[in-house]
């Protein structure tokens, strides 16, 4: 289409519609994106004066058509006036646009008082069952992705993930699984405001939003949501143990989007040991200060590096010590002496082969020996390719082999990958064990 086309048609639509206005795609991208924190927007738009608004609406069909190259269709009302707007993407000689139409719908010529109530009705049904969750009744992400992402405002925001829920669908079915679901959303809800948001975000994932709340209540009503998801029953399984791993932030001057970035970061922290809420404050409310690196540190799977290298072990240090605490030992007796002491607490060993004193063979020997392969994946990183190194630590029960040099997202992603598949197994024993020894009480 070329724009004396698009002049055209737009002429003709004034004819129909109140507005009518085409709109560039960077303007638009500007429009919605921008920072708005000052009165004005970046780019002039008609729609500031038409809507009476401060800033770019939250559910913009304009942007949606242009990032979905289509037309789309809303209703909105402002106070008790009732609009259409419809947004269609056009490519006009060559570049990207949007042409947005909008329409005052006057009630009172087009419906009696009984049809204006029913367009009402139909309306907020509509939107209900378009952003609700139907298993757990809560709001879903369709409902975050399009009213609740880009938003600004000082809120809790919480990520909530249900421990184990894998374990559920696998062992017990996806009817159990879904009864679970259900029970940890009552739970979540008995234990909020009407006026806080609770999102289904994935499977077993739920985000909470609380407006307006102050630090330390915000981190007292996450700790209640664990307590009490601990203690609920799902009906009909009443030995069925739940808990949840919830990570939370206050979110001041950032989106929610951003927030709950933050959020998942906690929340990944505190699955680590299961059942945990971790946040930015501590269970009195004020900032954790001194003790704030200690706390997470102890959150952190413990990775244990035996390497007679200094300067492998600095680069190992370097590719994992964010997300992981690690211990250095310069041989094979000392790093055996570390099992020794911290067996519990070290979640993988990372082994060289050739070092003084005792080999990474010897010490993959003795820890076969004491059973600490059982629960301490090993993972070889040497400079020994050979076919017959390789097969012997596989043999004498290493979990995993890198050769050097490395590629340091590969042995990031090999040992997160690892420590996840073991954490998994040691929960799935325990669950298992704990039923056993119900079945064994009766």
């Amino acid at each position: 289409m070329t724009m004396q086309e698009a002049k055209q048609t737009m002429r003709y639509m004034e004819s129909v519609f109140d507005v009518v206005r085409l709109l560039e795609a960077d303007t638009l991208r500007e429009i919605h994106y921008g920072d708005y924190t000052s009165k004005e927007p970046k780019a002039p738009c008609q729609c500031y004066d038409f809507w009476k608004k401060s800033s770019p609406c939250e559910n913009c069909v304009s942007i949606r058509a242009l990032e979905e190259k289509n037309r789309k269709v809303k209703m909105e009302f402002i106070d008790s006036v009732l609009y259409q707007v419809i947004a269609k993407y056009m490519e006009i000689d060559g570049r990207e646009y949007v042409m947005e139409m909008i329409n005052c719908l006057d009630d009172e010529l087009i419906l009696d008082p009984q049809g204006k109530n029913r367009l009402l009705k139909k309306i907020s049904g509509y939107q209900e069952a378009l952003y609700t969750d139907a298993l757990t009744g809560a709001s879903n992400r369709h409902f975050y992705e399009n009213m609740i992402k880009n938003m600004k405002t000082p809120a809790g925001v919480a990520m909530i993930d249900l421990d184990d829920f894998k374990l559920y669908n696998d062992t017990l079915g996806h009817k159990v699984g879904d009864l679970v679901l259900r029970t940890v959303a009552e739970v979540i809800r008995s234990c909020i405001r009407k006026t806080d948001i609770l999102i289904r975000y994935g499977g077993d994932e739920f985000i909470l939003i609380m407006a307006d709340v102050e630090p330390e209540i915000f981190t007292r009503k996450l700790k209640s949501i664990s307590r009490k998801v601990q203690e609920a029953k799902v009906p009909g399984y009443p030995r069925l143990k739940m808990s949840v791993s919830i990570g939370g932030v206050m979110s001041e001057g950032d989106t929610i989007e951003e927030a709950i970035s933050r959020a998942d970061h906690f929340m990944y922290m505190a699955k680590n040991k299961k059942n945990m809420v971790v946040t930015e404050e501590n269970s009195t409310g004020g900032k954790l200060e001194g003790r704030k690196e200690k706390f997470f540190e102890d959150l952190r799977p413990k990775i244990l590096i035996i390497d007679d290298s200094e300067m492998n072990r600095a680069i190992l240090r370097e590719v994992l010590g964010e997300e992981f605490a690690v211990l250095e030992a310069a041989n094979g007796e000392e790093g055996l002496e570390y099992l020794e002491e911290h067996e519990e607490d070290i979640s993988l060993v990372l082994l060289d082969i050739i070092m003084p004193v005792m080999d990474g063979f010897e010490v993959l020997r003795v820890m076969s020996e004491k059973n600490f392969l059982d629960n301490i994946p090993v993972i070889m990183i040497s400079s020994e390719e050979s076919e017959t190194y390789v097969k012997k630590a596989y043999e004498m029960g290493a979990m995993d082999y890198i050769n050097r040099p490395f590629d340091a997202q590969v042995v990031y992603r090999r040992v997160f990958n690892t420590i996840k598949l073991y954490a998994k197994q040691r929960r799935l024993i325990a669950l298992v064990t704990d039923q056993i020894k119900s079945e064994l009480k009766k």
